[in-house]
């Protein structure tokens, strides 16, 4: 069984993750759903993958940089993962237990070093457990923490499936 060519795989990342891209931009200024920190980290994980798509599709790799490709594709997947995994389960706490609404992204960024910044946007925030968007009763963290492992598992059958001796 053969795999797609790297450029079909990586093309095929790289807009599939701008179609996800576009509806958070779609969400947030035709719906008017402001993102919290973590949706913003989840548009960066996006974001990574575009770029290594884009870069990927261009260079065509065999080998060693396909596996280096992919690699960086499932890492930022994975770390997307993370952020939506914590924010799905910072959504299903009871209410008593979500954390209080903490300043915006921009301020904090304006106000801390980075490091404490991404320390603080991770732990999350009221905001961040808000659920302003459901489609077939999964909010948007839900249905990016799917998209995420879609990306990885996708990744990892292309990687899998490559003829032997291309890499």
């Amino acid at each position: 069984m053969n795999r797609p060519g790297p450029r079909l795989f990586f093309t095929g990342m790289a807009l599939a993750c701008t179609a996800l891209l576009g509806f958070g931009y779609y969400l947030e200024f035709v719906k008017h759903l402001d993102p919290c920190p973590m949706c913003i980290f989840q548009r960066l994980s996006y974001f990574a993958i575009v770029v290594v798509g884009v870069i990927g599709a261009l260079h065509a790799p065999r080998g060693l940089f396909a596996t280096f490709y992919t690699g960086l594709i499932v890492l930022a997947a994975g770390v997307g993962a993370g952020v939506a995994g914590r924010q799905t389960w910072l959504q299903h706490l009871p209410a008593d237990r979500v954390p209080e609404c903490g300043p915006g992204l921009e301020f904090m960024l304006e106000q801390y070093p980075l490091a404490e910044v991404i320390k603080k946007a991770l732990r999350g925030s009221g905001e961040c457990a808000a659920v302003d968007w459901t489609f077939l009763t999964l909010s948007i963290a839900e249905w990016s923490l799917i998209c995420f492992v879609g990306l990885i598992i996708a990744s990892g059958a292309w990687w899998r499936l490559r003829p032997r001796g291309a890499g």
